[in-house]
């Protein structure tokens, strides 16, 4: 049976890989993506896991008649973070692996 050329590599480096993807998940749980909208009326936080940790929203742009403006920036910004802690992960991840090193993209995965 033949093998591919980049399967065999993969093979040969499974214990290092499983080691750098653990400590790349391990990282991101303490690392931090911010993002602010609206000029900086409404923050948010989240972990590079994607975890939302802090909302922030400044009184001035609260506003009983106008609900649907807090609404969407809160939207906005929350989206924005997950976007961040997305592309934070893909990259911490694809360093843990021979993919990155090679330049080929991963599927989202984790």
């Amino acid at each position: 049976m033949l093998t591919n050329p980049l399967q065999k590599f993969i093979e040969s480096q499974v214990g290092q890989i499983q080691e750098n993807v653990a400590k790349a998940m391990g990282e991101l749980e303490t690392a931090t993506v911010d993002s602010s909208v609206g000029g900086g009326v409404v923050r948010c936080q989240m972990s590079g896991q994607g975890q939302l940790l802090e909302i922030k929203i400044d009184p001035s742009v609260v506003n009983v008649d106008d609900v649907e403006l807090l609404e969407d920036l809160v939207i906005a910004a929350v989206r924005d973070c997950a976007a961040k802690a997305q592309a934070l992960k893909k990259e911490k991840l694809m360093s843990a692996t021979p993919l990155g090193a090679l330049g080929m993209d991963m599927p989202d995965v984790f």
